[in-house]
């Protein structure tokens, strides 16, 4: 017994391995577990034949020795469903062992009842389902709004409140998690945060979102709640956020407070303006570039005073973050220094962009429902033994 619980411990681990690391050669993989040759090529027996990994020849270098073969997903091996809402758009897309999407096609809602937007991701979820001919395991989703278990609780851009999604899973596992706090699982995982032991990840796009990421993991809070970072206080202390609270960050470092800069009325589509108003200013439009200069001013002295709260290791700037970063760098790191205790002024933490982009969302929900789906082939595999 105590052979088996350890051959099926070691299947699992490389399960794992080829997830996190995907290219890997067995041959890596085994070196980095611990495993003989001998005790590898029996547990990918085992994987190849419940349709969880595959073996493919890595493409041949000219040097000597036996070809070695890279670990991939198996071609009929379990998927998940990843839905990815924004306040404008919604994608439904599938992943399998590490991680890669499926290109999927990009739709626009038109917000209003929160049942006619999901009435159309479900169908297109059961689509996938359909399509997938009964390898689907589990549901990622990622939305702009404050998430409890699998309800969104507030998701002021869609205005949306208490809105419970649980039948976009249609009896599967279903995870449901901030898109800002999912983009930065995936920054951790997979992108410029690997390997981090503490980072900070900001996402902004009508609003900020984030999450402080310790060893990979989200630090998410009592509730799940946690990373609502564009409702602290760092803003003007007068100024109304459609959260219901005033004063919040969130409206001083995005298309909103771009277009009140600029005397325009407030944007239907907020980071749509801040494109326009990205592309004005790198055209020489002053008022633009001031506008610009001032958000990534606001931007970066939040990211100072979190840089004191939180103590990361790297900060990570996805969407307008990233936009700012790259049009205003010297204006937001200028506005980071002196938020930041003094001590801390000779040696601050790399202020980098997300290497995903805008895919991190999507990711991070995959890797959070594959996450669901590798826990139930673990609890599958020992209880069969």
């Amino acid at each position: 017994m105590r052979a088996e619980a350890l051959r099926v411990q070691g299947a699992l681990a490389l399960l794992r391995h080829a997830h996190a690391h995907p290219g890997v050669t067995r041959a890596e993989a085994a070196a980095s577990l611990g495993l003989s040759s001998g005790s590898a090529t029996e547990i990918m027996g085992r994987l190849r034949a419940a349709r969880l990994l595959g073996e493919r020849p890595v493409a041949a270098t000219g040097g000597r020795g036996r070809p070695s073969t890279e670990l991939v997903a198996h071609p009929d091996g379990p998927l998940v469903a990843v839905v990815e809402l924004t306040h404008a758009t919604w994608r439904v897309t599938t992943a399998g062992i590490g991680g890669e999407l499926a290109p999927a096609p990009v739709h626009r809602h038109r917000g209003g009842p929160p049942e006619a937007v999901l009435a159309e991701v479900r169908a297109a979820v059961e689509q996938a389902r359909a399509r997938a001919g009964g390898r689907l395991a589990a549901v990622g989703v990622a939305l702009p709004g404050t998430v409890r278990g699998t309800t969104a609780v507030q998701a002021a851009t869609l205005r949306w409140r208490d809105v419970d999604l649980a039948s976009l899973g249609g009896g599967l596992p279903l995870t449901v998690g901030n898109d800002a706090s999912l983009a930065g699982v995936a920054e951790a995982l997979r992108g410029a945060a690997r390997g981090v032991p503490v980072a900070l990840h900001l996402t902004v796009e009508v609003g900020v979102g984030g999450v402080l990421l310790v060893e990979g993991r989200p630090v998410l809070g009592a509730t799940g709640a946690g990373g609502e970072f564009g409702h602290v206080p760092f803003g003007e202390p007068g100024l109304a956020c459609p959260c219901g609270a005033t004063g919040c960050w969130d409206v001083t470092v995005d298309g909103r407070a771009m277009a009140r800069r600029l005397g325009r009325p407030a944007p239907d589509d907020p980071r749509g303006f801040a494109a326009e108003v990205l592309a004005a200013a790198a055209g020489g439009d002053g008022a633009a570039r001031a506008a610009v200069t001032e958000a990534a001013t606001a931007l970066g002295r939040g990211v100072g005073a979190l840089l004191n709260a939180l103590d990361p290791a790297i900060v990570t700037l996805g969407g307008l973050g990233a936009d700012l970063l790259d049009a205003a760098g010297d204006a937001l790191l200028a506005a980071v220094r002196p938020a930041a205790m003094a001590w801390r002024r000779a040696a601050l933490p790399p202020i980098v962009p997300a290497a995903l982009g805008s895919r991190g969302p999507s990711i991070g929900a995959a890797e959070s429902a594959l996450g669901a789906v590798l826990d139930g082939l673990a609890q599958d595999l020992l209880t069969r033994r």
